[in-house]
């Protein structure tokens, strides 16, 4: 997910910034889109909003804020929700995650897809993409002919301008110093580098649908998932919301998935008794009798 930066990028003295605009832009941004932003992010929300106010010659942030509220608002609500956010990722960010995916649970799952079951991965607040094909590629380097199985990523996030980078499948080239060595060697099957970009071809772009997706709001899917991925989102929401998350993501799972949040978050609420711990921040949902996940459909 697009993750609210804790560092301070400069002030902007140009335009006051009352109580009540830090109030009606962070209740509005709690709302929407679940963000916590506390006082002590006041001064970071207007050195990222004055930019805005510039870009749309307005004169204050009263403005601004009348603007938000109006109905032509909307499409500047998703640039306000671009200006509080940074996207902080690369490909295997804590590698850890990766090295349990393919040694612990792709050898479990994988058989299961060869005896014909659909296999689904969700990267929840995937940013601009890395986590998910990092996810494929391995998959990929367990399984060469994953094409043959029913097998899926889903990646999405909140903001629209991620996803289009992430569809993209296209990246910086200095990206792949900071690869591992051996998921270098697994990435380069399917991508070249040319122009000072890596990019990536079918063989992995094929296994990933990338959409727009609000984890506050109502999720679509149906089929449950044998792997979510969900980390450094939760963190930037209130303990309520963050156990509202957990709950939901357990019954997102099937009999005996699994989770991955990030290094900084903890489960907390209902969902601790749902999961066991399996690894660093690694989970498995605890058995259920009487499993329903049979009837679960696309």
């Amino acid at each position: 997910m697009a993750n609210i930066s804790s560092e301070y990028l400069g002030a902007a003295h140009d335009f006051t910034f009352s109580e009540r605009d830090f109030r009606m832009i962070s209740d509005l941004a709690n709302a929407r889109y679940g963000l916590f932003l506390q006082p002590s992010k006041k001064a970071l929300v207007h050195s990222r909003l004055a930019k805005r106010l510039r870009a749309l010659n307005l004169g204050s942030f009263q403005e601004y804020c009348e603007l938000l509220n109006q109905t032509k608002g909307d499409e500047e609500q998703t640039h306000l929700l671009s200006a509080l956010t940074t996207n902080v990722t690369h490909f295997f960010r804590e590698a850890h995650h990766f090295e349990y995916l393919q040694q612990k649970i792709v050898p479990e799952i994988l058989s299961k897809a060869k005896a014909g079951s659909p296999l689904r991965i969700w990267s929840a607040a995937c940013s601009t993409g890395q986590e998910a094909y990092s996810i494929a590629a391995t998959l990929l380097s367990s399984e060469p002919d994953l094409r043959k199985l029913d097998i899926k990523v889903l990646a999405t996030d909140i903001d629209p301008h991620v996803i289009k980078i992430a569809r993209s499948g296209t990246y910086p080239s200095e990206q792949i110093a900071m690869i591992p060595e051996k998921w270098r060697r697994t990435l380069s099957k399917s991508a070249v580098v040319e122009n000072g970009q890596i990019r990536f071809d079918d063989t992995l772009k094929s296994m990933i649908s990338f959409g727009e997706l609000n984890l506050i709001a109502d999720w679509p899917m149906k089929r449950k998932f044998d792997v979510i991925f969900c980390r450094n989102a939760a963190i930037y929401f209130d303990k309520t919301t963050q156990a509202r998350l957990w709950q939901r993501l357990a019954g997102a799972l099937s009999n005996e998935g699994y989770l991955m949040i990030g290094h900084s978050e903890r489960l907390n609420g209902p969902a601790e008794s749902a999961f066991k711990s399996v690894g660093i921040t690694s989970y498995q949902k605890q058995p259920i009798r009487n499993d329903q996940d049979k009837g679960d459909k696309n």
